[in-house]
């Protein structure tokens, strides 16, 4: 049996609360950042949750599951 592997790209871009929700981060705010307004460049700042319908894919990519 060969040993199980955390795929690369979603330990970059996941990472697991406490409560065991997954964050991500917001896409959208690399460039082009002059036509997009202030309110919505601030809120991509910020973290969001995975949604439940994706949570079992990323957590298998974790290898949580």
């Amino acid at each position: 049996m060969p040993k199980m592997k955390t795929n690369s790209s979603a330990k970059k871009r996941f990472t697991l609360t406490g409560s065991g929700k997954i964050k991500r981060k917001h896409a959208y705010k690399s460039h082009i950042l002059t036509k997009k307004s202030t309110k919505r460049k601030r809120n991509l700042t910020y973290f969001g949750e995975v949604h439940k319908a994706d949570e079992s894919n990323a957590k298998l990519l974790l290898c949580m599951k």
